[in-house]
């Protein structure tokens, strides 16, 4: 059953609906502590079945027009090494933005690379006005990904969140439509 999610082609990137032949390598990223340990959606240990589950749930997130998730592949050869996604508030215009890339593939453009495709299909076929992300004060090459997209860094919302027991301060960024067009242009 074809799911409608996009298939989005860049520079050295596939990024495609995760299948449930992806679930053994998504568990594996996710059971890694120094990516789970940065996001607030990824349990530690990921339980099995939790990647089945999470990838079941991508296509009716996408018709009912709330959620945008894709696989981060390598071209050649298909090899995922991420995700990447929108959470849509479609009352008011505007994405956050989430990513998660293998540690050995850290460090090598390919989180800004997915996260730009990813911003430019929010802003171009889902006609968003504002895309937003955050990021622990911890984890500044999550900032710098932010930086290198162009976004702006909004302030601190201090406190904002519980995570495993902590409470945790997000860095929040954000672009408009009119800056990501902007700065798609300049040569």
């Amino acid at each position: 059953m074809d799911s409608g999610l996009p298939v989005i082609e860049t520079a050295r990137l596939t990024l495609r609906p995760f299948s449930l032949a992806d679930a053994g390598r998504a568990q594996q990223m996710c059971n890694d502590w120094e990516i789970a340990s940065t996001t607030l959606a990824i349990p530690h240990p990921y339980p099995d079945g939790a990647a089945e589950q999470w990838i079941s749930t991508h296509a009716d997130s996408f018709r009912q027009g709330t959620d945008v998730i894709l696989a981060i592949t390598l071209r050649p050869g298909g090899q995922v090494i991420g995700s990447v996604g929108l959470s849509v508030n479609k009352n008011h215009g505007r994405g956050e933005l989430g990513y998660m890339v293998a540690k050995e593939s850290w460090n090598r453009g390919y989180c800004t690379e997915a996260a730009r495709a990813m911003m430019s299909f929010g802003f171009s076929t889902l006609g968003l006005d504002r895309i937003q992300a955050g990021h622990f004060p911890r984890n500044p090459a999550s900032g710098r990904v932010m930086q290198k997209l162009g976004m702006t860094r909004e302030g601190v919302l201090r406190q904002y969140v519980s995570n495993r027991g902590t409470r945790e301060d997000i860095v929040m960024y954000a672009i408009l439509r009119s800056e990501f067009e902007a700065s798609e242009r300049k040569p």
